[in-house]
């Protein structure tokens, strides 16, 4: 069989990011968002097993097929190609154990809401933040800059800050991060011991039951790459309360009380109710049948589903609200069994062509969810594009950009020579709110949001 190679032993659970990668480019805001121009990145990875003896050409064919070969010879040619910090001009090179390979590439980044991130509280040990809807917690997949952490880093000065729990991107609310690795422990061990309380309020359709209900149908991943998940015996066992807390005759807030941590466990579980959250682009929409998916009634297969749920988005041109573009449509390969909870910002950085395929469970948080990111195919005559004259990366041999001087267009980019309609502000909010985190010696709140109160109209 193949050799067994052990994964990296995590030394530090901390997130560390500096001055340099800060500078990699900066933000705008423009209509309502927050925007990232676009910029040069690296990619790194050292030579995996199963490559050594392969040559770079088959690597790429085999492995990194969402982009044609022609791309990688142009990159090659342009010198964004690196193997062991020299420029790799022949493509027939084998690859050796310990090879390092790195790739730069031009990073478009979606947009996210432009409203600030509030800070609840802050002292030596933790800080804790009111997070906006439409921001991953993390780099991973195809944001970076637009993420709680470098915001966090860029703009409060706050850096190296050791992840607790996470929310699902289009999740509001409290968000939590110690400041130290004996800190980041301390709380690790009551999350184990479950000591941790999280409560949280939604917006959902129709009238919900006012006695408590008490949902534990097992929840199984569908897609990581989407962040899709359904009811079905055959997932893992979880628990949700709930309790209603007001009706205005056509919709219901909900208070949600998740007393496990599994992918999209609120939302799955509300539609599986028949009470999705009002805006939820993926629980709450046709693709699901005429139910909605209440009682796991969908009558389609998993693959029927996806295909359903991405032609909806896609006819609303709404592919973005996902976090996820026609590119990342593209790649293959997806296992449903794909993937293990992990440092998304490692791996994110660990592949040579693209960003991670981070996967959407996370046990620590209910409503995590993290999509991957897969680069352009290429309809340009690649081949042809001439080295000196469209291919220099500003004359920096690095492929870096000077810290005011980054190019926003790029040759070999095909989000370049894309046209992408912006999500409204409106669309980047869904109405379920992180509303407190409680532990053993801390509890931290938030505001209720304006769409929660009791005499809120749309």
């Amino acid at each position: 069989g193949e050799r067994y190679v052990p994964p990296p032993r995590k030394l530090n659970a901390g997130v560390s990011f500096g001055a340099e990668h800060f500078a990699e480019t900066s933000y705008y805001f423009e209509g309502g968002l927050r925007k990232v121009r676009p910029y040069y990145f690296d990619f790194r990875t050292y030579c995996k097993g199963r490559w050594v003896g392969r040559s770079l050409l088959h690597v790429f064919g085999t492995e990194f097929r969402a982009q044609p070969l022609a791309y990688y010879r142009a990159a090659a040619r342009a010198g964004r190609l690196r193997l062991n910090e020299e420029p790799v001009r022949d493509l027939d090179i084998v690859l050796k154990n310990n090879d390092f390979l790195r790739n730069t590439v031009h990073r478009h980044e979606p947009p996210v809401t432009a409203q600030p991130i509030r800070i609840l509280a802050e002292d030596e040990e933790v800080v804790v933040v009111d997070k906006p809807s439409s921001l991953p917690v993390h780099p991973c997949g195809r944001f970076r800059h637009n993420t709680v952490i470098f915001i966090l880093g860029k703009e409060h000065g706050l850096r190296e800050l050791h992840t607790l729990h996470r929310l699902d991107r289009m999740t509001s609310g409290v968000l939590m991060f110690a400041k130290t690795a004996a800190v980041s422990k301390r709380i690790d061990e009551q999350v184990r011991q479950r000591q941790l309380e999280k409560e949280y309020v939604c917006r959902v359709v129709g009238e919900f039951p006012e006695h408590e209900v008490v949902c534990e149908e097992p929840i199984l991943v569908v897609s990581y790459k989407v962040g899709v998940c359904r009811v079905d015996p055959k997932g893992k066992p979880c628990q949700t309360l709930f309790q209603r807390l007001s009706y205005n005759g056509s919709t219901s807030v909900v208070r949600c009380l998740p007393r496990t941590g599994r992918t999209h466990q609120i939302r799955v579980h509300l539609q599986f109710l028949g009470h999705p959250i009002v805006n939820d682009p993926i629980y709450n929409m046709e693709a699901w049948g005429p139910d909605r998916g209440k009682g796991g009634n969908i009558g389609k297969t998993d693959e029927e589903l996806l295909k359903a749920l991405v032609e909806e988005h896609r006819s609303k041109q709404s592919l973005e609200v996902l976090g996820i573009g026609e590119e990342d449509l593209n790649c293959s390969g997806e296992s449903k069994d794909s993937g293990n909870s992990g440092d998304c910002a490692k791996s994110a950085e660990a592949d040579p062509t693209h960003g991670s395929s981070c996967p959407a469970e996370d046990k620590k948080d209910p409503e995590r969810n993290d999509v991957a990111a897969c680069p352009l195919n290429s309809d340009i005559n690649l081949e042809v594009l001439d080295k000196d004259k469209e291919l220099s990366l500003c004359g920096n041999q690095d492929g870096r950009t000077g810290e005011k001087g980054w190019e926003e267009k790029d040759p070999l980019c095909v989000e370049c020579r894309t046209s992408r309609r912006d999500p409204s502000p409106k669309e980047l909010v869904m109405f379920l709110h992180a509303l407190r985190y409680k532990g053993a010696d801390f509890e931290y709140c938030s505001s209720m949001p304006e769409w929660a109160m009791e005499d809120w109209e749309e």
